[in-house]
């Protein structure tokens, strides 16, 4: 059985700073890459940075590279996410997720909902 929790998120102005937290376990975890994945109101999930299960590499999409660091606490099987320089663009609902990064991208490895947790919110004002 999955579980996932993430929390963190908040309002924030622009150029402030957040960090996330996600606690889960289970098959579609264990042993996998961990990343962070958003989604914005009409828009597609993307995901933004993936963790390799060791926490020792962190990928970063290009929209968020230099300001947000992906982590890993292997002591507490959490993932974090610290963001920093935060901007309007980055409102969305955030999720972890079992990630793979390809070709410049970070996607995820399971689709099913069973498979994803509630999601924490981050809105940035301008």
């Amino acid at each position: 059985q999955v579980q996932v929790v993430e929390t963190g998120g908040g309002l924030v102005q622009e150029g402030g700073s957040l960090r996330l937290s996600c606690t889960a376990s289970g098959p579609a975890f264990d042993g996998y890459a961990v990343g962070w994945f958003r989604q914005a109101p009409g828009k597609e999930r993307e995901g933004v940075s993936c963790t390799t299960w060791s926490g020792g590499r962190t990928f970063y999409v290009d929209s968020v590279k230099g300001r947000f660091t992906g982590s890993r606490d292997v002591a507490k099987n959490t993932h974090y996410l610290q963001m920093t320089g935060l901007q309007p663009e980055d409102t969305a609902m955030y999720y972890c997720g079992a990630c793979s990064a390809i070709a410049g991208t970070v996607i995820p490895v399971h689709r099913h909902a069973s498979s994803w947790g509630q999601g924490t919110q981050v809105t940035v004002s301008a």
